[in-house]
């Protein structure tokens, strides 16, 4: 394949130099036509078809080797055969040209530019599927765009070559047309630039912008259709509704009132969603205690003495979770929000058409509906779990005791960071994972760091094993090889990923379809098929993460509010995680299991913590931060952190990326000594290291050593 893209490149580099180094190409000169118009007229006049077939094949030619002076060749048909005979033979040879172009660009190129640029050009081929053959026809249209850089470019693209043709064949007929009249006259064309009057280029312009009006319009009339059968209100209770005050909702419903929109935020349970009751809160709390339990069994290590064995009151411990849970309630309270100008209403809302919502028995309407009621807990259906009183993430806040056997299923972030707490505080637990390691999602380097010291820690790990079924404390497994096993439980912990809560919003009433998950399907602009519903957070994804529930909420409620104006796609470049096991993971951006997947070159660069000296000091002197770059180039396309504060120290990774800013920036920046932050320094470092320029390094040792020996 290789070599046979050479020998394409070397034919095509000779025919071209063939056309502009030889007398061929003073051929295409509208000078030199001119001087000769009287012979070639005969010449084509004693053989006509002959003549034409000649003309057509140089055309193609012209066009298929991107060489200059289409636009006078095209004059030439005109002068020579006509006005409909020179449209049919330019119109045709020039399109086949272009195509044999694009074909040569695609065939030379494609797997080049998508090999390192997979990610730009996914969202060019995205916008091609959308709206390819209207930026297309558009581009022709206007002379403005040189047509050999169009074909060139559309080459690169997963743009099919039928609609290519025909699409280029009417968009650049027009034009084709106005050059062929003009060679009519050609005895008075000065230059081929005089043809193109302000008048001209300006009406092909405003031809050009026709088919992407006549889209944004289609459409308008699509977004439209789907309230068919409805009854639009004459006027609004509200200018937004948001079902649900989760992180997603709470935010949303706070910038839809800062706007001074009149806003109504409906919730049935808790206000503060998941992420205060049950999930990041309360479990950083626990982990927070466990970690405490952790801490005093190493005292030793430190040089502190203490007498007796270590034991959690798992009871203190639990209502120590409630009293956090409690001292950050006020800040997504009722009161507060209400505060902020917020109706709140208590209750299950339902939505009954694209602009009401139903509560309890009592109709609202609103302008503009936004979905954030998150998600719960999925559980698999697994003969005789039912049956085990298993808990979830969300119902384990009700335990009383401490399991003495606790089995979590799933090797998640979830799975992993309450197995842990659980494993400090006492219990003894057994993680069982399908897969062939934890966190699947991230590295096996990250995860082997991860599971490496929950072994060290005593925690079972059961990967390669699935749960066949439950009966009475005893899960019957099996490996991936088809061997069977069981362990014995008193609790088990579900952790087996999270479903969208979407089953008693009333989506039947109005046709709104679910995906698989339960997720809320929603275009870039985070809005349903109705385009005056949103849905953000977990309701919708594509991350369950409370920060990107926020990041999203801003979208939903600017583009709800103001999108008349301006609608914004929400932007998921940028998105930093982490995952709160000791060691903490973090990342943003790419890992390497990614780049690899979306077949992206990079460069990877790894800082060893246990070389940090605020960490040996601390006695955390395990981890690593690896970052990921263009191969020769400083950018940041990732940056994965293992180890003590991992999550904070991804701030200045996320705050990089975020604003273009390469590891030369952060490897000049100034960190104080001795933290951690000093580890992302020092992964800069390896960067810098990597790509010395040794040429200027030898000559400068060269010059070092005349120095040490020259007198003066």
């Amino acid at each position: 394949m290789k070599s046979g893209r050479l020998a394409v490149a070397a034919l095509l580099i000779a025919l071209v130099a063939l056309f502009l180094f030889t007398d061929i190409g003073n051929l295409l000169t509208l000078e030199n036509f001119k001087q000769q118009q009287a012979e070639i007229q005969q010449q084509v006049d004693a053989e006509p078809l002959l003549a034409a077939s000649s003309y057509f094949l140089l055309y193609l030619l012209v066009a298929a080797l991107s060489i200059p002076g289409a636009a006078a060749v095209t004059l030439i048909g005109g002068a020579l055969f006509g006005l409909v005979k020179g449209v049919l033979l330019a119109s045709f040879a020039s399109i086949i040209g272009a195509s044999l172009a694009f074909l040569m660009s695609r065939y030379l190129l494609r797997d080049f530019v998508e090999a390192r640029f997979s990610n730009a050009l996914e969202k060019i081929n995205a916008g091609m599927r959308r709206d390819g053959i209207f930026y297309l026809f558009g581009l022709r249209l206007v002379p403005l765009f040189p047509f050999f850089v169009i074909n060139l470019v559309m080459g690169l693209t997963r743009l099919p070559l039928g609609k290519f043709f025909w699409v280029s064949q009417l968009g650049m007929l027009p034009g084709t047309t106005v050059f062929v009249n003009a060679g009519l006259q050609i005895s008075n064309v000065e230059s081929v630039s005089g043809i193109l009057s302000a008048e001209i280029i300006g009406s092909f312009a405003l031809l050009g912008l026709f088919p992407l009006v006549a889209r944004k319009i289609l459409n308008l009339w699509q977004q439209q259709r789907v309230f068919k059968g409805y009854k639009k209100p004459t006027h609004f209770d509200t200018n937004m509704i948001v079902i649900g005050a989760g992180a997603a909702g709470l935010v949303t419903a706070y910038i839809a009132a800062a706007s001074k929109a009149r806003v109504m935020l409906i919730e049935r349970e808790a206000m503060g969603g998941d992420c205060l009751n049950t999930g990041c809160v309360p479990s950083k709390a626990l982990i927070r205690s466990a970690r405490v339990m952790q801490d005093m069994r190493r005292a030793k290590d430190f040089g502190i003495q203490h007498s007796g064995a270590v034991t959690a009151d798992f009871a203190a411990v639990m209502e120590r979770v409630a009293q956090v849970i409690a001292d950050i309630e006020p800040h997504d309270s009722i009161e507060r929000y209400t505060e902020l100008g917020v109706d709140c209403v208590r209750g299950s809302g339902t939505i009954t058409s694209p602009w009401t919502v139903d509560v309890d028995g009592q109709s609202y309407s609103a302008r503009n509906i936004v979905i954030a009621t998150g998600g719960n807990p999925f559980v698999p259906k697994i003969p005789g779990l039912a049956d085990c009183a298993y808990v979830t993430s969300d119902t384990l806040w009700k335990l009383d005791e401490l399991p003495a056997n606790l089995m979590v299923l799933g090797g998640g972030f979830i799975g992993c960071e309450l197995a842990q707490a659980f494993q400090r505080l006492g219990s003894k637990v057994t993680i069982v994972e399908a897969g062939n390691r934890l966190l699947m999602a991230e590295d096996p380097d990250v995860a082997a760091a991860v599971m490496s010291r929950f072994e060290r820690e005593g925690i079972t790990l059961l990967t390669d094993h699935s749960a066949k079924h439950f009966d009475d404390g005893t899960a019957y497994l099996e490996t991936g090889n088809g061997k069977s096993t069981q362990i014995r439980f008193d609790t088990v912990l579900v952790a087996t990923g999270r479903i969208a809560n979407t089953s008693s919003l009333g989506l039947d009433n109005i046709g709104l379809i679910t995906n698989a998950n339960g997720t809320v399907p929603v275009n870039e602009y985070l809005q349903t098929r109705y385009p005056n519903i949103y849905a953000c957070g977990d309701v919708t994804g594509p991350f369950q993460l409370t920060h990107v529930a926020a990041h999203q909420a801003w979208y939903c409620a600017v583009n709800a509010l103001f999108g008349s104006f301006k609608k914004f796609k929400a932007d998921y470049r940028v998105i930093p995680r982490g995952v709160f096991t000791a060691p903490e993971i973090a990342r943003v951006g790419l890992n390497e299991k990614e780049a690899l997947a979306q077949k992206i070159a990079y460069e990877t660069h790894v800082y060893g913590i246990d070389d940090l000296d605020r960490a040996i000091a601390d006695g955390a002197a395990e981890g690593f931060v690896k970052v990921l770059t263009p191969p020769g180039k400083d950018t940041i396309l990732g940056a994965t952190i293992v180890g003590e504060h991992a999550t904070e120290m991804l701030a200045e990774f996320t705050l990089a990326m975020r604003h273009g800013l390469g590891l030369r920036k952060i490897l000049g920046t100034i960190h104080p000594y001795p933290t951690y932050s000093e580890a992302n320094k020092f992964a800069a470092g390896l960067w810098q290291k990597a790509h010395l320029p040794k040429k200027l390094l030898s000559l400068a040792e060269r010059y070092n050593s005349w120095r040490r020996g020259a007198s003066g």
